[in-house]
């Protein structure tokens, strides 16, 4: 059990150990990670103290802060036990384990595996400054971690007093910062501290979240409470649901993240669609009407493929894409969501039909 609220993402949750030693059976079934992501002071720390204490029946595995690049301005997460630093895994009376590894991530994971049965939900909370692009392909292209879990989702931490500032902060050679890349690859988003902020700059910031990332599940918070429901077990990466597939809210000035819907009809031929693919994430030889190549961060939908007889879903984090088979069957329509920089849904539709057009028929 964790003690304490805290607000500031330095502080170091207390633990307590406790005695249980009971294991379920192993399974065969792979096991679901929810990437937990956030720039510095979000209230990702809270989320986890949240989480850590709070009765919700599951038993979550947490890995603290072993993602991506640290950073002098972020004092790492230590689990600790009266004013003593442990780096073994602690288990919690609410069933959850938490660990503070000073391991790459992959090795990490590796390590909780070895306790495969203590839990059945894996959290990984990164540095402020991790970009979650890095790790989220990490579960594709590690066959052995592939074969023990899956990526369920990428929540992040937002805090609604400095998002917007953060969004500006500018860096070298015109890259998106971090905050940027967070908020757009987020399949919820947390707006957390909005206790502390006026209606008027909660509206705007609500506003240029959506404008954002438009397919995200934006949720609002103090302290960083909210419903495990909604950020657990959302299947983000493997849904063939696209119901809640719908127009993008249309940005009012030249944002430079935006996010896109497109849709059309017929088969698509499965190499000549990788082509497509490999030209616009690659290559980045699709370019805007300014002549600027277009980048996305995050793609994903469904397409009928005249390969097979079901739909395909189509994955994409940065350069890194996907395609699996699904088992609806194929039924002509196709819709992809993308997020990304100077999207251009006009020309993307026209070099997006041109690509595909030779093979447009089973």
């Amino acid at each position: 059990m964790m003690a304490g609220q805290f607000d500031d993402d330095e502080e170091c949750p207390i633990l307590i150990t406790t005695d249980k030693t009971s294991e379920i059976p192993p399974t065969t079934n792979k096991i679901p990670v929810t990437l937990i992501t956030g720039y510095l002071g979000s209230g990702k720390t809270t989320l986890l103290d949240y989480i850590l204490t709070v009765q919700h029946g599951k038993r979550i595995a947490v890995i603290l802060n072993e993602f991506g690049q640290g950073s002098a301005i972020e004092k790492p997460v230590s689990v600790t036990e009266q004013d003593t630093v442990y780096e073994e895994w602690l288990e919690l009376r609410n069933g959850c384990l938490c660990c503070s590894i000073k391991d790459n991530g992959v090795k990490a994971i590796e390590n909780l595996m070895e306790k495969r049965g203590k839990f059945d939900y894996v959290l990984l909370e990164t540095t402020g400054l991790a970009d979650p692009g890095q790790i989220a392909p990490i579960f594709w292209m590690d066959e052995g971690l592939n074969a023990d879990l899956y990526l369920d989702g990428i929540v992040t931490v937002v805090d609604a007093k400095n998002i917007i500032n953060r969004l500006e902060e500018v860096k070298p050679d015109n890259l998106l910062n971090d905050a940027e890349r967070q908020v757009a690859l987020a399949d919820v988003m947390i707006l957390n501290k909005t206790d502390l902020v006026d209606p008027g700059t909660l509206s705007d910031v609500t506003s240029t979240l959506k404008i954002m990332n438009s397919y995200a599940k934006l949720l609002s918070s103090t302290y960083s409470r909210v419903d495990i429901g909604d950020i657990l077990d959302i299947h983000a990466f493997d849904s063939q649901d696209v119901s809640k597939f719908d127009s993008p809210c249309k940005p009012h000035l030249d944002k430079t993240i935006t996010s896109i819907l497109l849709k059309w009809e017929g088969f698509v031929c499965r190499n000549a669609f990788e082509m497509f693919l490999q030209n616009l994430l690659w290559e980045k030889c699709v370019l805007d009407s300014k002549g600027q190549p277009m980048e996305v961060l995050r793609m994903k939908g469904l397409v009928s493929s005249s390969d097979c007889e079901h739909l395909t879903m189509v994955q994409c984090v940065q350069e890194l894409f996907e395609l699996t088979e699904t088992t609806k069957t194929n039924d002509c329509t196709n819709q992809l969501v993308l997020i990304g920089r100077n999207l251009n849904e006009r020309i993307l539709k026209v070099e997006l039909m041109a690509a595909i057009a030779p093979d447009d028929k089973p």
